[in-house]
């Protein structure tokens, strides 16, 4: 089991011009804005019109927007240290409750007939939220550079390979404000972008 604990991360007022760029990614591309965002991308995606955005807004519900409320009330209860829960035997509890909000969404969207690659989408969340589960027992994987690769690989899959520069130079920045804000090892931004992309891979086959 790890010994890797996190420092607490700096205010902006404290912070040195670089750490601010750091904070400033790590904050405006958390796990659950990028889970929103590409839902929302994908249900387009997935009709071409509104239709599709209110599914992925549906799904979006259940996998960032009710994650994000559990975190926000721990915080406020003082049972996490932080919005990206720097201590590793914190993240258990939250992902915990996150896998049972996302499991009820993927019940709701098979009932009510979402369309296809909004429920692989979800499907493909599901199979990397219970990995990065698995893995933070023992070891404090990135779950920001598990999403971002997930989120990478399922527009490269959607939308083709001209977006593979750009996907990997997003992915490289997330890794690099993780480190310079000392919140996991290389190892484990590694290790949680390949997960993040192998889950995706569950996308491809249901959609």
């Amino acid at each position: 089991m790890t010994t890797f604990v996190a420092p607490p991360t700096p205010t902006y007022a404290e912070a040195t011009p670089r750490v601010k760029v750091a904070k400033a990614l790590t904050d405006l591309f958390a796990p659950a804005y990028l889970v929103i965002g590409l839902l929302l991308v994908i249900g387009w995606h997935s009709t071409g019109g509104f239709t599709g955005v209110g599914w992925g807004l549906f799904g979006a519900f259940f996998c960032g927007i009710v994650p994000m409320a559990i975190i926000h009330l721990g915080v406020r209860r003082g049972k996490l240290t932080d919005k990206h829960i720097r201590v590793r035997r914190q993240r258990i509890a939250p992902l915990l409750a996150t896998l049972a909000s996302v499991v009820t969404g993927i019940v709701l969207l098979h009932v009510l007939r979402a369309p296809q690659e909004v429920f692989a989408l979800v499907i493909a969340m599901l199979v990397g939220l219970s990995s990065a589960l698995v893995v933070t027992v023992w070891w404090q994987i990135s779950v920001h550079n598990a999403v971002a690769g997930g989120t990478v690989m399922i527009l490269l899959l959607v939308f083709g390979q001209s977006l593979l520069l750009p996907a990997i130079l997003f992915v490289v920045a997330m890794g690099w404000s993780r480190r310079v804000l000392k919140a996991h090892t290389v190892a484990q931004l590694i290790c949680g972008t390949a997960l993040g992309s192998t889950a995706a891979l569950a996308f491809t086959l249901l959609r």
